[in-house]
């Protein structure tokens, strides 16, 4: 592709995040330079002064210019006053700098600060799909790691562009100086660039890599320790640690090959300007006889462009370096761009009446055929509804439906009697919702905050503390809470760690009633507990009847006896309904195995 393409097509995706902004550090880099340029250029007429060369050496437009200049301001012919002058300039100079270095700074750490919010706000708004095709390292490694690389890459590529300004400005100096000798110089320094294409085009392939690699590794960390418990107490960390020593070798080459190729360019940078400018000195003094003051003055505007072309494409490799990142977050904004959830204006009224599905489908993949198949209910509202089957039956999938993390494939899900359209806002009936799942979730951590889930400080707010004790009494916690030494203000630990885990399933329910929920629904939340924690967390459910409107997916059938209607489902469809006890009258049916089954 040609360079200047790639560089414009870079310069686009920057110029999408900090809009107008970009403009200002290029400014002050062209004010700083021109200032630093004509500073320089200041020495031809005081080595004209020392003597060291003749007026008619110096003689042209641009000498002319500088003199007129400094006759204006009085100080011409002064070597002080020349000398205070150009203190002055190169003076202004440094403010300049200071400037755009400041105003770098907020301009990256504000990019930082929006590119994650705005990649959270898309992940939060993410269709429910979109999510379960991704693992945790995915996200982990976007939003935490690869939009640090994509401010460093933009770092290094406002360092390519300043320093392209940089290099520009002290040329069209040396030019004005003169031109034989920085023409020779502008060669040489384009031959440079040349020379490195091809280095530049392996760093970025090395950062694509990178990129992949960096997804790999967070996602076995994640795995590794999210189920160190397990691993640890079965000794099966082996794999897991091959695996992820294996992903950070490769992680680790990548890495190693991006920074030999900048220690090269960095390496040959000061020989290879010393040579280059030795060589166009001789050939000056040599073959064309050139004078010595703008040979001299050259020297040092060529210098210190030569040494910003060396600047240029170490930025430029470094750009290269952590492109992948800018890459990879340009595609992820496009996915959740994609799949994002439709949710309109048009709220959805706290429930009154009851959910209804009509002859409701779903299908995850064509190919794969439906998980649910023309499911026909109504879930009343302040009433107890029980989901049972098999595993695979579809109770979760149904589950999702009644949240709106899904959408039926067909059929209808109406909500008092409307139906739900993509003109709907899904927050507003979401938090209406209150869901305990058989994977407690649990916060790092006071049990106060887990519970009001930071709605509200239970030191300082006395109806906060209020609310958080009477949930707590309601799920039978208040006991254990006070015999621990903060009390309410007792930190759980990484998925309440410090708990039981029953302790941990009956803060999660406290959450979720403290909430107030107008559906509570709860999937397989006893299936993993000891009897007197069901017992506790059944009393808990018991207590809300008539009060909440209840979905309760259980395998366990004591846990769903108090049900006002339970829904049997077999594979995808509803095999059987009724209460418990005309189920349990039918002589044949899924119920009747489901209970058998139990009593074994």
């Amino acid at each position: 592709m040609n360079p200047f393409k790639v560089i414009y097509s870079y310069f686009s995706v920057y110029r999408k995040y900090v809009g107008s902004r970009f403009y200002v550090i290029f400014t002050l880099t062209l004010l700083a330079v021109t200032t630093e340029g004509f500073g320089l250029a200041l020495l031809l007429p005081m080595i004209s002064q020392l003597g060291i060369a003749s007026v008619d050496a110096m003689d042209s437009g641009f000498t002319s210019f500088i003199n007129g200049l400094l006759d204006w301001i009085g100080i011409k012919g002064s070597v002080t006053g020349m000398l205070v002058f150009i203190a002055i300039i190169f003076l202004i100079k440094g403010i300049l700098k200071f400037c755009e270095g400041v105003y770098k700074a907020k301009l990256k750490s504000s990019l930082m600060r929006d590119l994650r919010s705005e990649l959270f706000d898309a992940y939060a708004t993410m269709d429910y799909r979109y999510y379960i095709q991704h693992n945790a390292g995915h996200f982990v490694n976007l939003i935490n790691v690869q939009i640090g690389n994509f401010v460093g890459s933009f770092d290094q590529f406002v360092r390519f562009l300043i320093s392209l300004i940089t290099v520009a400005a002290y040329f069209l100096f040396a030019f004005l100086v003169s031109w034989e000798f920085a023409s020779m110089a502008l060669i040489f320094g384009g031959g440079v660039l040349l020379l490195f294409r091809r280095l530049n085009r392996y760093v970025r392939k090395m950062s694509q890599l990178t990129v992949n690699e960096l997804g790999i590794l967070n996602h076995f960390i994640v795995q590794a320790m999210q189920t160190f418990k397990y691993i640890a107490s079965t000794g099966q960390v082996e794999p897991l640690r091959n695996a992820i020593l294996k992903s950070n070798k490769h992680l680790t080459k990548c890495l190693r090959h991006q920074d030999i190729a900048i220690a090269f360019t960095q390496a040959i940078r000061e020989p290879f300007s010393i040579i280059v400018l030795l060589g166009i000195i001789v050939i000056q003094f040599v073959f064309f006889k050139a004078d010595l003051a703008p040979i001299l003055v050259s020297l040092l505007l060529i210098y210190r462009a030569i040494g910003y072309v060396f600047t240029l494409q170490t930025a430029w490799q470094r750009t290269m370096g952590m492109v992948g990142s800018l890459e990879i977050l340009e595609k992820e904004f496009e996915d959740t761009k994609i799949h994002k959830q439709n949710s309109g204006d048009v709220t959805i009224q706290p429930l009154k009446k009851g959910i209804e599905l009509k002859n409701v489908s779903f299908s995850y993949d064509v190919k794969n055929g439906d998980v649910l198949k023309n499911i026909s209910m109504f879930i009343p509202a302040n009433k107890t509804v029980a989901l049972v089957g098999e595993s695979g039956s579809g109770k979760s999938t149904l589950v999702d439906l009644l949240t709106l993390l899904l959408k039926p494939t067909n059929g209808e899900l109406l909500i008092d009697g409307v139906k739900i359209e993509s003109d709907m806002n899904l927050q507003s009936w979401r938090s209406q919702i209150g869901y305990v799942s058989q994977e407690t979730v649990v916060f790092d951590d006071t049990i106060a905050n887990n519970i009001s889930l930071w709605r509200g400080d239970y030191n300082q707010d006395n109806d906060v503390k209020k609310d958080i004790e009477h949930v707590a009494e309601k799920t039978h916690i208040i006991n254990f809470v006070k015999e621990m030494p903060d009390g309410f203000n007792a930190v759980v630990g990484d998925r309440g760690i410090r708990l039981s885990g029953g302790q941990c399933q009956r803060l999660f329910i406290a959450r979720e009633l403290y909430k107030k929920p107008k559906l509570l629904i709860l999937d397989e939340a006893t299936s993993s507990l000891d009897s007197e924690s069901e017992l506790i967390i059944k009393n808990s459910i018991d207590e809300l009847h008539g009060e909440t409107t209840v979905v309760i997916i259980a395998h366990r059938l004591s846990t769903i006896k108090n049900a006002d209607y339970i829904y049997v489902l077999d594979n995808g469809n509803v095999a059987e309904q009724g209460t418990y006890q005309d189920l349990v009258d039918t002589e044949q049916g899924n119920f009747n195995r489901l209970v058998s089954l139990q009593k074994l």
